[in-house]
This record gives C-alpha cells, structure tokens and sequence, in this order.
C-alpha cells in the first residue's frame, strides 16, 4: 500500500517536472518571438493543451513506456518506483538549471537500466525508439534550415512577413504562432506524459485512462508552476524569432511528434523544437549563433542524461531490490577512475597554459 501511494506520488511529481522542461518549451517560440507577451498566458496556453493531448491521445506512447522496452511483468511497484526516481531526479536537476532536458531520453534510459540490471530488454525496439532521438531532430533542423532561407527572401521582400507595425496582416500571424505553439503543446501531452505514467500503467497501478487523466492534469500544473525558467531559454536566449519563423517552427515541431505519437514512439520534444530554432537561426546569422553557451550546454545535458538516469536507476536497483556488492564496488570504482581522469586532465591543461604564459612552448 505504501510503495503504491510513494510510486504514485513520484509520477506525478514527475510529471509536474515534465510540464517545466518539455511543455513549457512548446510555447517557447511564441513567447519570443513576442506574439504572447505575457509568461503567464504562455505557460497556461501549455497547460490546456497539455492535457487535452495526454487525454485525448496519449494511450499509444503509455503503452510502449509499460511494456515495449522491458516485460511488464517484470515491473514491480518497487521496480517502478525505481525508475521513476531516477527520471524524476534528473530531470529535476536539468530543470534547476533552466536547461529543457528530454523526459524521453531520461525515462527511457532509467528503464533501460532496470533491463540491464535484470538482463531483460526488448533490444530491437530501443534501436527504434533512440533512431527516432537522432533521426526527428535532423529532420527538424534540416526542414528549418531549409525555410528559413525562405521566409529571410519573403520577409526581404515584404516586412508585412515579419508582422511589424499594426493591422490585420500582423494580426493573422499572431494568431497563427499561437496556434502553432498550442500544437505543439498539445503533441507535448500525447508523447511525454507517458514518461510518467507508462510505469504505472505496465505495473497495473493505473488503467491507461486514468494514468492519461492524471498525468495530464500534473503536467499541466508543473508548466504553469515550473516552467517559467525554461521559457526564457528557449524563447529568449537562443535566437530572436520572428511570427513567419515561429509558425514554421511550432508547427514543424508539433507535427512530427504528433505522426511518432500515433506510432506510440517517445521522442524528445525538446530536442526537435530546439534543433528547429537552431535551424531556423543558422540560415538568419549563419553558422556563428553556434559559438552561444547555451546551445553547447543543452547539447551536453542531452547526451549526458539518458546515460546519467541509466546509471542512477541501474544503482538504485542493486541497492534496494537485488543487492550485489560486486557492482555496487565496480560502479565506485568507475566513478572514482572518471574524477581522477578528468581531474588529471585539468592539471596538464593548466599546466600548460602556466607554460604559455610565462613564455615557454611555442
């Protein structure tokens, strides 16, 4: 009873986690490029559509999180409580630091952990799904590359395009942004808020229409509650946006994870509008917005989390559920070697640069 109440609670806490990093960043676009002014209308924009996708659509991508990467009658309550920890810690870190992680990539890496933990995964569908990681992205990005080309030779030709200045023409793009990001938020809800409530469901805690109501409900808290920081990312710090560029981009991002939802493929939402804003950028200014920090510190965190939530559910599963003190000593002993490599790289880089500066060297 009480392992049930605690893995209910991390998931939706959880999924409150999801509506900060990848709901939130559906309205990212909008936001910045100034068709919704206001972070609070934006964010509750997110949360209606958030939750009218997990309801009206979520069950496919449910069932792949409970079932499609590891058998569901492996999932215990503890098992799922341990994934849903994992996830949920790192994904609460990413967002600490304003950073729109996937909930995808962190999910599914802490239920792949339980599979290796137990020799038991369905290998030929995690090939699917992390294809789908590389594969949507560069689409995005290339499709937003292409048409940002575009709309720079609209938007030269005509400043109409860019919806300056007052009348209806402004008026129609406006809304037509807005729309595009509440798409977006609304394929949010079909594919991410199984990364909180697909463990439920595969362990039989939840039906598949309750865990799409409930997660959908908390989701769409988290976005109003936790998504403020995330917003400004990805509408802000990236790139300037204009209405014809953050129509194509919205509705690019939202229609492809819409098609994977369909198919029940999680796929990183974040990942897919960022790259689009990246794309869309890169044809604006050229291959220079790539020096920015921040896209370097996203890509990191991308790569680093699903390894990262891998590893944390991987522990966690041989500390509380089967111990073994011989990984538990492997596992140490692997961190213990990667600080001292890194801290042993450290040294000869100052080393060097002290080197350099007092004259020595080339």
């Amino acid at each position: 009873m009480y392992y049930t109440l605690a893995a209910i609670v991390i998931a939706l806490f959880f999924a409150m986690n999801i509506g900060a990093s990848g709901a939130a960043a559906a309205m990212g676009v909008a936001y910045g490029s100034g068709a919704v002014k206001r972070k609070f209308v934006a964010l509750l924009l997110v949360a209606v559509g958030v939750f009218l996708g997990a309801y009206l659509g979520g069950g496919e991508v449910v069932k792949t999180l409970g079932s499609g990467i590891i058998p569901s009658e492996l999932l215990t309550v503890q098992l799922v409580i341990v994934i849903l920890l994992s996830a949920t810690l790192t994904l609460f870190g990413a967002n600490l630091m304003g950073i729109p992680l996937s909930t995808s990539e962190v999910t599914v890496g802490a239920v792949v952990g339980v599979g290796v933990a137990y020799q038991s995964l369905y290998v030929n569908n995690i090939l699917v799904i992390v294809s789908f990681w590389l594969i949507v992205p560069l689409i995005a990005f290339a499709l937003a590359w292409g048409a940002g080309y575009l709309i720079r030779y609209l938007e030269r030709r005509d400043e109409r395009w860019k919806g300056v200045g007052a009348g209806r023409w402004r008026t129609v793009l406006t809304l037509l942004v807005v729309l595009a990001g509440f798409t977006e938020a609304f394929s949010a809800g079909m594919n991410n808020v199984a990364n909180a409530v697909g463990p439920l469901v595969g362990a039989g805690l939840m039906s598949t229409k309750s865990g799409v109501l409930w997660g959908g409900l908390f989701v769409a808290l988290g976005a109003i509650l936790l998504g403020g920081k995330v917003l400004e990312t990805n509408g802000k710090k990236i790139t300037n946006m204009s209405l014809l560029q953050g129509i194509f981009i919205s509705g690019t991002g939202g229609l492809l994870v819409i098609i994977a939802s369909l198919f029940g493929i999680p796929v990183p939402l974040t990942q897919i509008t960022t790259t689009a804003i990246v794309g869309m950028g890169t044809a604006e200014h050229g291959f220079r917005l790539w020096q920015k920090g921040i896209i370097s510190k996203i890509a990191k965190v991308w790569i680093v989390s699903p390894v990262l939530s891998l590893v944390v559910s991987f522990t966690l599963v041989h500390l509380a559920i089967i111990p073994s003190p011989y990984t538990l000593v492997a596992l140490v002993s692997l961190l213990v070697a990667a600080v001292g490599v890194k801290s042993l790289y450290d040294t000869i880089q100052k080393e060097k640069r002290e080197i350099n500066e007092n004259g020595g060297g080339i």
